[in-house]
């Protein structure tokens, strides 16, 4: 019997990369959504295989993807808590916009 390839290996795959290059933008919601996703889709193929692992040939592909996925979400989790904690410690949405304007003019832009 020839054996087959495990359903959402390489979307997860690819997702977790995604997730894991995303992390860092859009204050980490991005990588934390993208690599949510390539997560379940990736332990929904680990249990497919761990049903029959004889019937399956890229479980290293799906771990991968499942390595990456968790240092995705973790990386975009450790993001946003900075961002938010930022913007607590400036005292609100308000005074944290103020430093960076304040920051920007210190660099020279001009913001309109």
């Amino acid at each position: 019997m020839e054996q087959q390839k495990l359903p959402n290996a390489t979307i997860s795959i690819v997702l977790s990369i995604f997730g894991y290059l995303c992390c860092c933008f859009s204050a980490g919601i991005g990588g934390i959504i993208l690599s949510a996703i390539a997560l379940v889709l990736a332990n929904k193929d680990k249990k497919t295989y761990a049903l029959a692992p004889e019937q399956y040939s890229n479980y290293s592909q799906v771990n991968t993807a499942r390595i990456l996925a968790i240092v995705g979400l973790v990386l975009g989790i450790l993001v946003l808590g900075l961002g938010i904690f930022q913007i607590i410690s400036a005292g609100g949405w308000e005074g944290y916009m103020e430093q960076q304007r304040e920051v920007y003019e210190q660099l020279g832009i001009e913001l309109d």
